[in-house]
């Protein structure tokens, strides 16, 4: 009689533990076990990541740094050195390349594997993450967390669960007994705001959102709510895709003073177009739609788009078409604290359609 685990796939997210501020903790030894964290310390600074240390104060990605400080006034800011954390992330990708060729990054510090069939034959994904992550450790003297389930949403909750340096399984068999009982706020794609709508729908967890059926969910959530419903049950086809598909590319600068004057944001609007330029050239695409970012003084966020009948990669020209974004009638003549200009509907569409063997034990 066939083992029932052999109908799931086995998939594994890593998710490497405050990568950005624990590799400033790991090459400056005067930061460790002191709440740091990497991205600009100015007025309009952004925090790019936060020891776990920073994080005991409230501290977060993505919090403005001036917030950040008040919650921490020991706060230590650290400049990002980007080059750093891509040839770390290069040495841990390489490490999921021994066990399969199917691994989809999600971004520097994170990735999915689907290890149902994998290049050393191992029948248990648990033992594989297991040694990734000591793998990790001895080659990068970091740490990461692993989650392991059968689909992708169960794997990135899992992750999260027991962090950092933490390990999360999931079997088949505990899939609908764990999202029943899981916290709506820990649903992977549910933020604070649908999170707040569901509470007040009185779904709190799995369990009440089980209660509600397909079509109110999508009455309520629009086309997100089919996907609550599905995850809800377990259900998630998605491929583990080797390669994820670019759908654009962009440049953006966030000014240290606000702008009003024309003149001065057409020369900042060409250095944005020049990087972008530079950004394409190396990623070897062209694009046919080109969108401006602006925001003002007040946060308001306006874009502008156009597409064009043929591709475009060339710096200059995707100056001048973004320069009559910003001169459109219909935007607010008001001081500007961002600008940016991105390009989508590129040339690289490419199927990575892959299929998937099922094997024993998970």
């Amino acid at each position: 009689m066939e083992n029932k685990e052999s109908q799931y796939r086995k998939i594994i997210h890593i998710d490497m533990d405050a990568f950005f501020a624990s590799i400033e903790q790991r090459d400056h030894t005067h930061l460790r076990h002191r709440p740091v964290a990497v991205g600009g310390a100015g007025p309009r600074g952004v925090v790019a990541a936060a020891s776990y240390e920073a994080r005991k104060f409230g501290v977060y990605s993505a919090m403005a740094s001036r917030i950040a400080k008040h919650k921490c006034p020991q706060l230590i800011f650290v400049k990002p050195r980007f080059d750093v954390y891509k040839a770390v992330s290069s040495k841990i990708m390489t490490i999921f390349q021994d066990y399969t060729d199917l691994v989809e990054p999600l971004s520097l510090d994170e990735a999915y594997l689907d290890v149902t069939e994998n290049k050393k034959g191992m029948h248990s994904a648990t033992i594989i993450a297991r040694e990734i992550k000591i793998s990790i450790k001895e080659k990068t003297r970091l740490t990461a967390s692993a989650g392991i389930s059968i689909n992708k949403f169960l794997a990135k909750v899992a992750s999260g669960m027991n962090k950092p340096d933490g390990l999360t399984v999931i079997t088949p068999r505990e899939v609908h007994e764990f999202i029943k009982t899981l916290p709506i706020e820990k649903f992977f794609g549910i933020g604070k705001v649908t999170a707040a709508k569901m509470k007040a729908l009185g779904i709190y967890n799995g369990s009440d959102l089980l209660e509600f059926d397909q079509l109110e969910l999508i009455r309520h959530f629009g086309k997100m709510g089919n996907y609550f419903y599905k995850v809800v049950r377990g259900e998630d086809n998605r491929k583990v895709k080797p390669e994820r598909i670019r759908k654009s590319l962009g440049a953006e600068r966030t000014f240290d003073n606000d702008i009003v004057s024309m003149k001065t944001l057409h020369e900042k609007l060409k250095s944005i177009c020049e990087e972008l330029g530079r950004r394409l050239a190396k990623s070897n695409v062209s694009g046919k739609t080109v969108t401006l970012k602006i925001k003002y003084f007040d946060f308001d966020l306006k874009t502008r788009s156009i597409s064009l009948n043929t591709w475009q990669n060339d710096a200059e020209e995707i100056f001048k078409i973004a320069k009559n974004l910003l001169h459109s009638d219909n935007l607010p003549r008001k001081a500007i604290r961002l600008l940016g200009v991105s390009l989508s509907n590129l040339n690289n569409e490419i199927n990575y359609d892959r299929s998937n063997q099922l094997t024993l034990e998970f």
